[in-house]
């Protein structure tokens, strides 16, 4: 089983968030526990900021057991058909790209998506499974 990440559950364990840092941990283990844990490069690069060096993103990575898988022209352009639908149903630019180009990366190149933002994930992204860290 390959569980996509979404920024939300990594963020809530590196910054770490008392409120939802736990339920998150927790259920990243149980992730990696029934597989394998990939996050995008949109991923990778809202997390890297929180931390000072690019060895140390890798490391924390690393050794929370989530591979690097890079997105390609299919997902790019399942985001962009999805932004537009979002768009065209008068969603405002409020969400931007970067959250639908996390949505189609789990859904073409994983299993389900971990993350705090099912109501998003679920209504722009029909039929991808979703995992949600509970307390």
């Amino acid at each position: 089983m390959i569980t996509a990440v979404d920024s939300s559950v990594l963020l809530d364990v590196f910054l770490p968030d008392p409120d939802h840092g736990p339920a998150s941990a927790a259920a990243l283990r149980r992730c990696l526990a029934e597989g394998s844990l990939i996050a995008c490069d949109v991923v990778w690069a809202e997390v890297a900021p929180r931390f000072p060096s690019e060895d140390l993103v890798r490391r924390a990575m690393g050794e929370l057991g989530v591979a690097f898988v890079a997105q390609d022209e299919e997902t790019a352009l399942l985001a962009g058909s999805a932004w537009r639908a979002y768009r065209r149903a008068g969603g405002r630019r409020e969400r931007l790209v970067p959250g639908f180009l996390v949505g189609a990366h789990a859904r073409l190149r994983a299993d389900r998506l971990l993350t705090r933002d099912r109501g998003f994930y679920r209504r722009w992204f029909r039929g991808l499974r979703l995992v949600e860290p509970t307390p």
